[in-house]
């Protein structure tokens, strides 16, 4: 199988996998198509194989990266994703193979993970077993992988902010996302509908550029919730998670 890499050329035509089996994500194709045509010139590369399926790698400068750590030098994965009848084949490793290609003239490679394995986190098994190593920890339960090619190059962690899990807001649900994941845009409204029935504050604030989320309040800036000042979770809530958090 043939591996394509989007571009402002072609990103019009092609699909970005992860949103093909969701019709309700496709309405967030657009708001994601626009955020990496605005990464691409910072160097983003967002690389898939040539079938209609989830099977794609996403990765950038780490200086560039959507998350607060402190890793200059080295390239951040901000996605790496394999599934359905594509799982299990080999194309995990072909496509961590094309990051480190690109990453020859780097420090190493970066990954958020997780102690346990969670949903919307990178597959912790998988990096350990291609030779990554932790390097730091974030509470509550994240962790930054690394694989280093140069040992005497900068200490890798993840920012002071990444660990306060400290907002100034401290009443009703607060949200923090971004454009990076194409489900979270269409499920904001929803939450926000669904605090109103149950009459509960909310604040939603959407990360607009990478300093922004690289001064963000946990270590993951796709989505994030906290709660009477308190973080939950960093899935996407739907209507029923959103009130068992209240309720």
């Amino acid at each position: 199988m043939n591996i394509i890499s989007l571009s402002c050329a072609n990103i019009e035509h092609e699909h970005i996998c992860c949103s093909l089996s969701d019709k309700k994500g496709k309405y967030g194709v657009k708001s994601k198509k626009e955020w990496l045509q605005k990464r691409f010139s910072e160097g983003l590369v967002f690389k898939k194989f040539d079938v209609k399926g989830k099977a794609f790698i996403e990765y950038i400068p780490a200086e560039k990266a959507w998350c607060p750590v402190n890793a200059d030098g080295y390239i951040f994965i901000n996605c790496l994703w394999v599934s359905g009848q594509y799982k299990g084949k080999g194309l995990g490793g072909r496509l961590l193979d094309e990051c480190i290609n690109d990453a020859e003239d780097k420090n190493g490679i970066i990954v958020v993970s997780s102690k346990q394995k969670k949903p919307w986190l990178a597959e912790r098994k998988f990096f350990l077993h291609k030779g990554f190593e932790v390097c730091d920890s974030a509470p509550p339960y994240y962790e930054l992988l690394c694989l280093k090619f140069d040992e005497n190059a900068v200490e890798l962690k993840f920012k002071e902010c990444a660990k306060s899990l400290e907002i100034p807001l401290k009443e009703g649900i607060v949200i923090y996302y971004s454009h990076q994941c194409p489900f979270c845009e269409n499920y904001i409204n929803d939450i926000e509908e669904t605090a109103k029935e149950v009459n509960i504050p909310i604040t939603i604030k959407r990360y607009e550029s990478a300093e922004e989320a690289q001064d963000a309040p946990c270590a993951s800036t796709t989505f994030s919730v906290f709660y009477k000042s308190k973080f939950v979770t960093h899935e996407i809530l739907t209507r029923d998670k959103c009130k068992k958090l209240v309720l």
